[in-house]
């Protein structure tokens, strides 16, 4: 461990993308190697939006996100990419230990070990490569989790993106299904309408959301879209719904503002007992947007 390492380095919320404290997890991190870092992070019991889940769990999307964090943290921090780029993942997969992810009192301290691979790099910086973490709650292992990603500064960001406006704005115009049906207890967070289809719903995008949406976005953010193959995976669960332990997402392209989304469900044979397996897609313009398989326990109305 050269001198580098023994540095414990705080953590701006600008370094998480995140404009609001209560919505950034990191809190300081320390470099273990050359490309391996250590992550503190902190999990809240009261956050509004990322709530615990069946038998006070916190939620497995929370410690994702947290994940996903400590990723941008270290690209940012341990290897100088510029806060302006953009920071985009085409996987994302992650397995959660729900018995070591109780929620207590107070926020729960978490040690989030993130290894980077697999490294191309253009001007000196990286500008893909693969993530991996894992995710330690007083010593015992709480979550793993592997993921792609791609820097761009933003002059080829706006390249890709061509004529999109740099700031979407959406407001729904139809009904979000009822809450408790699709795992949640407010009716704002839900992200999902009725389309009289079974197994079929349409994407709810409210940009006033103020944890999905912290700064303009020129695109529907992927947490959303994981948000939406919860709800969804709830709804054809029935009963309580189901937690999404484990999960395997595959971002295929942008989902954008203005056009529908149509977000499909189905239970797969791999389901007995008390857990299911679902697997969840996004289809825009007759186009894939990502594809979900969930796991996870289903949980008693």
């Amino acid at each position: 461990m050269d001198s580098e390492a023994a540095v414990v380095h705080p953590v701006g919320i600008e370094m998480v993308h995140r404009s609001r404290p209560e919505d950034a997890f990191p809190q300081n991190w320390v470099r273990l190697g050359h490309d391996r870092f250590s992550v503190e992070a902190l999990l809240p019991h009261d956050h509004p939006f990322f709530a615990p889940v069946a038998e006070d769990r916190h939620d497995p999307l929370l410690v994702a996100e947290a994940m996903r964090q400590a990723a941008m943290l270290a690209f940012h921090a341990g290897y100088g990419v510029p806060l302006g780029h953009h920071f985009l993942m085409a996987d994302l997969e992650y397995v959660c230990h729900p018995e070591h992810l109780a929620v207590g009192g107070g926020p729960t301290a978490i040690d989030v070990e993130v290894y980077c691979s697999d490294l191309k790099w253009r001007g000196g910086l990286p500008a893909q490569g693969r993530v991996g973490w894992a995710v330690h709650r007083g010593g015992r292992l709480a979550a793993t989790g592997t993921g792609a990603t791609r820097f761009t500064t933003p002059k080829a960001y706006r390249r890709i993106r061509q004529d999109v406006p740099t700031e979407g704005i959406s407001i729904p115009r139809t009904a979000p299904v009822p809450a408790s049906r699709a795992g949640r207890t407010r009716a704002e967070d839900v992200v999902l309408s009725e389309t009289g289809r079974d197994g079929v719903w349409g994407l709810r995008v409210d940009t006033r959301h103020p944890t999905l949406f912290q700064r303009p976005n020129d695109h529907v953010p992927g947490m959303l879209l994981l948000e939406a193959a919860r709800q969804a995976a709830c709804l054809v669960a029935g009963g309580g719904g189901m937690v999404p332990a484990e999960a395997s997402t595959r971002f295929h392209r942008y989902a954008e503002f203005g056009s529908p989304c149509w977000i499909r469900a189905v239970v797969l044979p791999e389901s007995a007992g008390d857990t299911v397996t679902l697997r969840v897609t996004g289809n825009q313009d007759g186009k894939p947007v990502f594809s979900t398989l969930l796991s996870g326990p289903l949980v008693r109305a």
